[in-house]
């Protein structure tokens, strides 16, 4: 009769320890995820300090979105890519983490906004640091370089 009794306490504590690991394991694997979501920060560039992706490619807004909302799709956002989330975005060194947000765009996904306005990379920027679609006006708007304030860059001595 022992030798059940410690069976069944074995398998009791065996169905204890696992249904601990499964509440355990959702928590770590939600804290993991928080960690890999985009990473906003600053770098220097020919305009000064900007805001830069996880890879150091300048991010823009664009002049014809409004409260928010991308108005870049399509056509656009081929070429103003936008930079999604698919975890909560993080702010880098010069990035203020309380000025970072998403939007929902059309298709479902969620980019990332920085003091409420929808940030974009641009394609023709394929090196850190490059700030080519500074001041271009495409697809119904213009793009401009974003500080670490929220606001457009003005260009040094300009």
């Amino acid at each position: 009769m022992q030798i059940i009794h410690r069976s069944r306490g074995s398998i009791v504590s065996a169905a204890v320890v696992l249904a601990l690991a499964c509440a355990v394991v959702p928590a770590a694997a939600s804290q993991a995820a928080a960690g890999k979501g985009p990473v906003v920060s600053t770098a220097m560039t020919s305009l000064g300090r900007v805001l830069v992706d996880t890879h150091g490619h300048t991010l823009y807004l664009f002049g014809k979105d409004r409260n928010g909302k991308s108005a870049c799709s399509g056509a656009c956002a081929a070429a103003w890519p936008p930079l999604i989330a698919t975890a909560r975005p993080r702010a880098g060194t010069g990035a203020t983490a309380s000025r970072l947000g998403t939007t929902r765009r059309a298709d479902g996904r969620l980019q990332v906004t920085y003091n409420h306005h929808p940030v974009y990379t641009f394609v023709k920027d394929t090196r850190k640091g490059q700030t080519n679609g500074e001041g271009l006006t495409a697809f119904g708007g213009t793009w401009d370089a974003l500080s670490g304030a929220g606001t457009k860059v003005v260009k040094r001595g300009a």
